[in-house]
């Protein structure tokens, strides 16, 4: 594996983890009902659920990787497609986040099996991770090594976004309940989320 392809990966997994979904959305609740202590045992959670959600798919699309290079071929420009809708319904989404603070007591271990169970079993990961990891594996390089990298970098990044996302709910409420900034910031994800999903069928068609 290339080092333009590991940043590229890097880059885009950043950019698609900064966009908030239900895992960021339940972090943010229970950062706003209960503060900064939630933040190390959900982001633990997240990075768990991720874990989990990624080696599923990853070895479901190593089997693909194995059968046919035709169908892996479509995956790809279907997971591009993916990104776009993605983006389009990120954009459309306005100044939405869906999220009320928990107020009541939990224990560290319960927001982290919590956060664990919606990122592992929302079918939408998985879906999801089909769709995105295709774009950057080398079908004649090693798979096992580039899905080991893959997986450690990609939860390094989710955990520290977990973490960031619930002090920054915990610092930061206002920030969290601003219409113009909501919708400025989904605008802006989706945009960097549909160029991702342009880049990636541009690329595979040239």
């Amino acid at each position: 594996m290339g080092l333009d392809v590991w940043l590229a990966f890097t880059a885009a997994s950043i950019v698609l983890l900064v966009i908030p979904g239900p895992t960021i959305l339940l972090v943010v609740s229970y950062a706003l009902g209960q503060g900064w202590r939630t933040a190390v045992p959900m982001a633990v959670g997240v990075a768990l659920g991720d874990f989990t959600a990624m080696t599923l798919s990853m070895l479901g699309i190593g089997a693909l990787l194995a059968t046919s290079a035709i169908v892996f071929t479509i995956v790809k420009w279907l997971g591009a497609a993916y990104l776009i809708w993605l983006g389009i319904k990120l954009f459309r989404s306005g100044a939405s986040m869906q999220s009320e603070a928990r107020e009541a007591d939990v224990s560290p271990l319960k927001m982290l099996t919590h956060a664990w169970l919606v990122t592992s079993l929302n079918p939408k990961s998985i879906t999801f991770f089909v769709a995105f990891l295709p774009q950057f594996l080398n079908r004649h390089g090693d798979f096992w090594t580039q899905m080991l990298i893959f997986e450690a970098t990609f939860l390094v990044l989710s955990f520290s976004n977990a973490f960031l996302y619930a002090f920054a709910a915990h610092r930061a409420r206002s920030l969290f309940k601003s219409p113009r900034i909501l919708r400025a910031f989904n605008r802006t994800g989706g945009t960097l989320l549909i160029g991702a999903g342009v880049a990636t069928a541009t690329m595979r068609a040239s």
